[in-house]
């Protein structure tokens, strides 16, 4: 497992950042790595990388290849491969992936699967 810092340090191939103060309604997809440290709502879908930064709020279901979460999530996170999850990270919804880690500090409220 990488560590925090350096997925969130993470430069090459940034598709789109969503900045603190941004806001975001509706279905996004996208290719590469999107960084969100704003809020969004709706449903999100990419076979690549999704970081929701500690200040990041996403309102909505989640489907990606991999998801790494500091920010806050209400709704269910899908990943092909994994999804890591960082203190001050806050997920009210279900969990799916084949591999899961969250650090000590997280809050989780939901079911966790794994699996293909």
């Amino acid at each position: 497992m990488k560590s925090k810092e350096q997925y969130l340090k993470l430069n090459e191939n940034v598709s789109g950042v969503i900045q603190g103060g941004c806001e975001f309604k509706g279905k996004l997809s996208f290719e590469g790595i999107l960084r969100l440290g704003g809020r969004f709502e709706g449903e999100i879908f990419t076979n690549d990388v999704l970081i929701i930064e500690d200040s990041g709020f996403v309102s909505g279901n989640i489907l990606a290849d991999v998801v790494i979460v500091s920010g806050k999530v209400v709704g269910d996170i899908n990943a092909k491969n994994k999804i890591e999850i960082y203190k001050p990270a806050m997920i009210k919804g279900n969990l799916s992936a084949p591999s899961i880690s969250m650090e000590e500090g997280v809050v989780f409220d939901g079911n966790t699967k794994m699996g293909q």
